[in-house]
């Protein structure tokens, strides 16, 4: 499994290379202003990836160290955390034999 984790993001880096260098043309940004940038697209887009995931990150860091502390807050106080209800045992049955050419004889 691990193998195939290692073979999508190479390959998935390869392609993110390729498309890099097939599209390395400057692109003018307008801005506020009469303003204008000029960039490189596969940086472009790099950025425009970060703006959006970066805060979404910490956002989901933030949440997951609540979580943590409140976790660790209930296990100090001695409140037990489960995560499933205990599964109850099947009840007891009877061995059937068969007694003639039926395989489960009526009750």
């Amino acid at each position: 499994m691990q193998f195939l984790k290692t073979l999508f993001w190479v390959a998935f880096a390869v392609i993110l290379v390729l498309f890099a260098s097939i599209n390395w043309n400057a692109v003018t940004i307008k801005l506020w202003g009469g303003l204008e940038a000029d960039a490189k697209l596969p940086i472009l887009i790099l950025a425009a990836f970060l703006l959006g995931f970066l805060p979404m990150l910490v956002v989901h860091r933030a949440r997951l160290w609540t979580l943590k502390r409140r976790l660790e807050m209930h296990e100090r106080q001695g409140v037990v955390v489960q995560s499933a209800p205990p599964v109850a045992s099947p009840p007891a049955t009877e061995e059937r034999t068969a007694t003639d050419s039926t395989v489960w004889p009526k009750s």
